[in-house]
């Protein structure tokens, strides 16, 4: 029985993709060893299914669709940077998000129920932080380099980008690191 490893999400557009690799360029001066996302897989993660039966797919791109019809399109901001599990000790470097966090938990709180109903998804016991993954810190002492760093970031701005549907990708481990690729599209629907 084939599998595929699965996700949900939304494209950050390129301008807050080219301002996120700018920012990662700066944040790799520090001399600290990151694994940068790629620009091209940038996005901001609402529902992380892992692996699914391949022939479970279409009944989850459908839910998808249910679940993004109930939500309006929205304009999201990304801007600040943090980490987890906090800035003195980043495991994880990400941009915040600052406009479209309220409509990012709802949907992730629809999908959350709806893929726990088809039997696709565990609940996670820590809540939903919508957020912008930029990085993953290899070591102790590179997050020492980059702790120092990250509270000059705060105000940083990575710009705007009108969300009009969620996605539904897969991800395939290639040894430069993971290729995603879009298996589903589900337009944002409810009139405000």
């Amino acid at each position: 029985m084939a599998r595929t490893r699965t996700f949900i999400g939304i494209d950050i557009g390129d301008g807050i993709r080219k301002n996120a690799l700018s920012l990662q360029e700066t944040l790799a001066k520090t001399g600290a060893q990151v694994k940068w996302a790629a620009p091209e897989s940038l996005h901001v993660t609402l529902l992380f299914l892992g692996e699914v039966d391949d022939r479970e797919l279409h009944a989850v791109c459908k839910a998808v669709t249910a679940v993004a019809a109930t939500e309006a399109p929205f304009v999201l901001r990304v801007g600040g940077v943090g980490a987890f599990p906090n800035a003195r000790r980043p495991k994880v470097v990400w941009g915040g998000i600052t406009d479209g966090a309220d409509a990012l938990q709802r949907l992730n709180a629809g999908l959350e129920e709806r893929m726990f109903e088809l039997g696709c998804y565990r609940k996670e016991k820590r809540g939903y932080t919508p957020h912008l993954t930029l990085g993953r810190v290899a070591g102790d002492s590179d997050a020492a380099l980059l702790a120092a760093e990250l509270p000059k970031r705060l105000t940083w701005d990575g710009g705007r980008f009108a969300v009009d549907e969620v996605l539904v990708f897969s991800s395939d481990m290639e040894r430069g690191g993971p290729v995603y690729t879009v298996i589903g599209r589900a337009p944002l629907g409810a009139k405000k």
